[in-house]
């Protein structure tokens, strides 16, 4: 009786006589690999020179697609920037290349214009916790290529309201200011009987004193509002 044979054995058996041959395949596989990802590195991590990209409209998925007021809003929202890509300091994962990669040999072309939104921290700022890489279309639109990282904490966007317009600010710091002015023991200011004078002058006594710490942090740390800086690459701005 003849045996089987073992189409995986002959494989290897096969790939066994071929070895030289197979490794300088793999090598240069590996080297045009290399060249093709440093290349995508380089377009990452430079200063980007065009600001739109000739994709093929039938092939782009229209759930990626964002308008930059849209863009705008979440950073608004949640105190995110959005910066070209070269700003960004941490590691941007493999799996963001092979999509770029992916991208370009779909469209037929060369993608650039790199564009990320994120915490101001995971950007290198000039003096003056969930990344998202998007590439510019065209008008106004971007489409985004990949996310990656932890998401958001739920509570960031409310944590950030105050600081999304001078409005919002001035609402908390009288929210703030008549709180503690509730709390405050009036027993230690008075021995008489409370009076509706007495609460409004330590109601502005609060006010200047919460608007005095508010002003010396922004203006101290630099700090703007989320309107000012959702763009901006400087740390001061």
């Amino acid at each position: 009786m003849l045996k089987r044979v073992n189409i995986e054995k002959q494989l290897v058996k096969e790939r066994n006589n071929r070895n030289e041959f197979i490794s300088n395949v793999v090598s240069e596989i590996f080297e045009n690999v290399t060249a093709e990802d440093d290349k995508i590195l380089n377009k990452l991590t430079e200063q980007p020179l065009n600001s739109q990209n000739n994709f093929n409209p039938e092939l782009l998925l229209t759930k990626n697609i964002y308008h930059i007021n849209t863009i705008k809003k979440i950073c608004v929202d949640y105190r995110l920037r959005f910066l070209d890509s070269n700003y960004f300091k941490s590691d941007i994962p493999y799996e963001a290349i092979l999509k770029i990669k992916t991208l370009e040999k779909e469209h037929n072309i060369a993608l650039s214009g790199f564009k990320i939104m994120a915490p101001s921290k995971l950007f290198r700022l000039k003096n003056a916790d969930d990344p998202l890489l998007f590439a510019p279309i065209g008008n106004g639109y971007y489409y985004l290529i990949h996310k990656w990282g932890n998401d958001l904490s739920p509570f960031r966007k409310l944590a950030m309201w105050p600081f999304k317009t001078f409005e919002n600010l001035l609402v908390l710091i009288v929210v703030t200011s008549i709180l503690a002015t509730y709390l405050f023991p009036m027993s230690l200011l008075t021995k008489q009987e409370e009076t509706l004078q007495e609460y409004i002058l330590l109601f502005f006594f609060m006010f200047k004193a919460v608007a005095a710490i508010v002003l010396y942090y922004g203006f101290a740390k630099g700090k703007n509002f989320n309107t000012a800086i959702w763009n901006s690459a400087y740390s001061n701005a």
